[in-house]
């Protein structure tokens, strides 16, 4: 554990100030970072050192893929305009729906039924309008970067005769988090982006158009637990976010008796939850150096209020 006197998760486990399970007002009552605040001016600047080879990763999958999109959500369209004489453009997008490719969870877009969103945030205080709370507007004005570690349990398993069926609701364990660290021979630290390599991505880009279809129909995808021992090492290690290659960071659908992550970590914790992203070049150049930490930055949409964000992510190493 960290020694940094922040309450451990079994300690949240405990309280009688709030929900049980969650830091709220461990960063302030009004707090709107959560977990973000582990990254410190200090790691940052650690993590900066990374930088090796100045090679650098985008993390953003296409904004039009998923095709068709998930969730029932829609396909952006987009206008360009040519300027009169030809010299120039400028374009429009309608129909834009921010959480359709790699993404963002910001802290208004999962609560709890009865206890609300992170910090207590109400659906009344989420407005898009001044004052709004709980937006990627936050992490945009304070800014994201630190170290990113990257956890390819998809070639973990495979290499150990356990390949993950990416079109299934598989559930990756927190053993099997550490089982991966352990071969890759990397730590996890305090602060870290952790990103997740499901193969999900991997699946999909190989997917015809047809299985691509039935995919948005009847979407079954692999992620990272939803379990109360899952919340607890994630915060535990002190992990500043978390993202992956599949749509829903943990397992779809949410498996009922085990209960759901976006609001243990995302609402209870404050933690940032990215989906959908492009992690396979990131992986197939750490599978190939045994590298797995680089430097990582996110510049979400400093959008009033937003739900949601393209990462604009990069892992430079």
């Amino acid at each position: 554990m960290p020694n940094d006197n922040l309450p451990t998760y079994a300690q949240l486990s405990e309280r009688e100030d709030a929900p049980k399970g969650s830091n709220w007002g461990v960063f302030g009552k009004e707090d709107q970072l959560g977990t973000i605040n582990f990254l410190t001016p200090e790691r940052v600047a650690a993590a900066a050192k990374l930088v090796r080879r100045g090679t650098v990763f985008p993390l953003d999958l296409p904004l039009h893929l998923p095709d068709p999109p998930l969730f029932s959500r829609g396909m952006y369209k987009q206008t360009i305009r040519r300027f009169e004489g030809g010299l120039g453009h400028d374009d429009h997008l309608d129909n834009f729906y921010l959480q359709a490719s790699s993404q963002w969870d910001s802290l208004a877009h999962v609560g709890h039924p009865r206890h609300g969103l992170y910090n207590g945030v109400t659906a009344e205080q989420v407005t898009g309008q001044e004052g709004s709370r709980n937006g990627v507007d936050a992490w945009a004005q304070r800014g994201i970067a630190g170290r990113g570690v990257l956890l390819d349990v998809a070639r973990y398993l495979a290499s150990q005769g356990s390949p993950i069926d990416a079109m299934t609701s598989r559930a990756i364990t927190t053993a099997e988090l550490d089982a991966t660290a352990a071969a890759q021979r990397v730590a996890i630290e305090p602060g870290d982006v952790l990103l997740v390599r499901t193969g999900w991505e991997e699946m999909y880009m190989a997917a015809d158009r047809a299985t691509r279809e039935r995919i948005a129909a009847d979407l079954h995808a692999p992620g990272i637990e939803g379990s109360t021992e899952m919340a607890g090492w994630l915060w535990d290690h002190r992990i500043a976010a978390v993202a992956s290659d599949c749509p829903a960071l943990e397992p779809w659908p949410w498996d009922p008796a085990t209960g759901v992550l976006h609001v243990r970590a995302l609402c209870f914790l404050g933690m940032p939850f990215g989906e959908l992203w492009h992690l396979d070049g990131l992986a197939a150049d750490c599978a190939s150096d045994g590298v797995y930490e680089s430097f990582f930055t996110s510049a979400p949409l400093n959008l009033r209020g937003g739900i949601g964000s393209p990462p604009n992510a990069l892992a430079i190493k």
